[in-house]
């Protein structure tokens, strides 16, 4: 669902500014070969840009070479591995997102309830995906849990950790990893979800348990199923995303970078705009701001 609002918003502001849009996409996150594919299409085709939301790392050597054919090249969503591989990175802080989620479950939990946490992380896969990284690490540094590399998961050797599964960050992922996370502790009571789509599945695995009411869950995204997941009591928190301001300003760029070659900076001369993250619960916490999911509904993925 993020990446399909974020494909709307890439679609309105095209049609706007009078610029031709195509997009393509693999069957599941961490699918790589067809934006491989996509990339070199996009080159052979004359196309003046290309936005990306990288599946891993090795879609690098085909952006460079887009790069090198004289295209514009924005990440979206996560900045991607190699600075190299493009020009600039309209994202939200994916640490960030995780930070408050990770902050907001340790206050919900007190000193106690953190002290004796036993925590499950569903994660994308085992790729170690920049986005999947940062969200899950900033997580548990928000929980107040020693990372000692913020560049791969499961670093830590906290005991609170029960373990971290692949959830494909899709329902049915998320499902079976609540699963196999109970069989290693049927005591779980705080579940990190990479996604919100994961987050529905862990429930739906905590509840067939018959222990949704045991477990927080945490995600990140602010879609507005998600929002409304918040609203139902399924989603403790999740940290909300913006992929149409994200989609938008990336097709702005290509547009001037196709008339004049401008290509984007910030105000501090970097070549990464971050597009903000907020946070939705209906039980806030003294410390971490946060809005309502009534006042989400109004803005999700704006």
């Amino acid at each position: 669902p993020f990446f399909v609002k974020m494909k709307e918003g890439a679609e309105a502001k095209a049609k706007e500014l009078g610029v031709e849009f195509t997009a393509a996409a693999g069957k599941v996150d961490g699918d790589a070969a067809p934006q491989i594919e996509a990339i070199e299409n996009c080159v052979a085709g004359g196309n003046k840009g290309i936005l990306i939301t990288a599946s891993n790392d090795s879609v690098i050597p085909a952006l460079k070479a887009a790069r090198a054919a004289g295209l514009l090249v924005i990440a979206l969503d996560t900045p991607i591995g190699d600075a190299e591989a493009a020009d600039t990175t309209f994202a939200t802080d994916n640490f960030e997102a995780g930070l408050l989620i990770g902050k907001w479950a340790a206050a919900t939990l007190g000193p106690d309830g953190v002290k004796n946490a036993k925590i499950g992380m569903l994660d994308i896969n085992k790729d170690n995906i920049s986005v999947d990284v940062a969200r899950d690490t900033g997580f548990l540094t928000g929980f107040g849990i020693a990372v000692p590399d913020l560049k791969v998961m499961g670093s830590e050797s906290d005991p609170r950790v029960i373990g971290h599964e692949s959830s494909g960050a899709n329902p049915e992922g998320g499902l079976k990893s609540a699963e196999n996370l109970l069989a290693k502790n049927p005591d779980m009571n705080v579940i990190y979800t990479i996604n919100e789509p994961a987050a529905e599945g862990a429930f739906q695995g905590m509840k067939a348990a018959g222990k949704e009411k045991q477990a927080i869950i945490v995600s990140v995204d602010g879609g507005c199923p998600g929002v409304k997941s918040v609203t139902d009591g399924i989603i403790g928190a999740t940290s909300m995303q913006f992929p149409l301001l994200m989609a938008s300003k990336g097709v702005e760029a290509v547009a001037a970078f196709a008339k004049d070659g401008t290509k984007p900076a910030n105000s501090d001369g970097l070549n990464y705009f971050n597009t903000g993250v907020q946070l939705i619960t209906d039980k806030p916490v003294e410390g971490v701001p946060s809005i309502t999911s009534a006042e989400g509904a109004k803005i999700c993925w704006g």
